[in-house]
């Protein structure tokens, strides 16, 4: 059963809910929807904003929890600015991530490199039974390549190619959690969620 300690992630994508364990300090005592048994708030904003605080409100209001949600994906300027909001189910809503970047590939077999840029977007929200609190934007700037690369990470990971000619896949998670979308848009929040809980938790070792 939750408590008052608790902070809740609002998602049910265990590879997210691995991210954000390993971004947040240790201290905080991290549930899911899942391990509570919630619904996934349903996501029909218009902007990867408006999702995340449509996440948020709705998980904070249902569980009383401080909650933290994202809404994030890839955006793709040749196809212009596809799968943004729909990421995780560009293939429908059967497919898995394997589906997603075959679609994706496929869409862009016939452009060329130079002109296959895109980026990973993340919005954070942090809200509470009240409504937001704050909220925070991660920008990571790549192109997608040709084929999977790497073993690590989840989603779009092994076909994003970053500046250094690496996919986000073949970061290690320590040099992930640094760099990625996700982590730029979460450390700004983390004062925020230090000051809303135990002011300890600042002392226990900042971001795993």
């Amino acid at each position: 059963m939750a408590n008052a300690k608790n902070l809740l992630l609002a998602t049910s994508n265990k590879g997210k809910a691995r991210e954000f364990r390993e971004l947040l300090p240790h201290g905080f005592e991290i549930v899911t929807l899942t391990d509570l048994g919630l619904p996934s708030p349903e996501e029909d904003g218009e902007t990867f904003a408006e999702n995340a605080r449509l996440k948020a409100i709705a998980a904070a209001a249902s569980s009383g929890l401080i909650t933290i949600a994202d809404d994030s994906g890839l955006v793709v300027d040749a196809i212009g600015g596809r799968p943004g909001l729909y990421s995780a189910r560009f293939a429908g809503p059967d497919g898995d991530d394997a589906a997603n970047r075959r679609k994706l590939l496929k869409l862009l077999e016939d452009t060329p490199d130079r002109e296959r840029t895109a980026r990973f977007v993340a919005v954070v929200v942090v809200a509470s039974s009240n409504g937001v609190i704050a909220e925070a934007t991660g920008i990571v700037e790549g192109r997608v390549g040709r084929e999977d690369r790497g073993e690590h990470g989840f989603g779009y990971d092994p076909i994003f190619i970053l500046p250094d000619a690496r996919t986000m896949a073949e970061l290690d998670p320590i040099e992930k959690n640094e760099t990625s979308h996700r982590a730029l848009a979460t450390k700004q929040l983390l004062p925020v969620l230090m000051k809303l809980f135990d002011p300890d938790l600042s002392a226990t070792g900042g971001s795993q």
